[in-house]
């Protein structure tokens, strides 16, 4: 496994992480880009993939498959732009809780 970290993300996001020291990013423009990308991503072995909650939402049989395998990649949902958004359920909650056993709680 890689120890890389990648964004997958709009161009806006992925521009404000590349500047922030993130090597690896992948803008994506639409679903079907964004599915493409995250599968190629970990075919490559990153261990982090961040992407934003948009995105996570679109995708989130993929990244349910990917993610409940093995604890590696890890992917990680960020607000984007327009900022965070209410869901249902936490994504970040439920890998706090997959990775060390323990519920966070409000």
């Amino acid at each position: 496994m890689k120890k890389d970290i990648a964004i997958m993300a709009d161009p806006d996001t992925v521009t404000g992480f590349m500047l922030g020291g993130i090597k690896s990013g992948f803008p994506v423009h639409n679903e079907d880009e964004a599915k493409t990308t995250l599968k190629q991503l970990v075919d490559d072995n990153y261990s982090i993939i961040i992407t934003t909650e948009h995105i996570g939402d679109e995708l989130r049989e993929d990244i349910t498959k990917y993610t409940n395998s093995t604890a590696l990649p890890m992917i990680i949902e960020v607000p984007d732009k327009s900022g965070s958004h209410k869901r249902e359920t936490d994504p970040m909650n439920e890998l706090i809780k997959r990775v060390i056993g323990v519920e966070m709680v409000k």
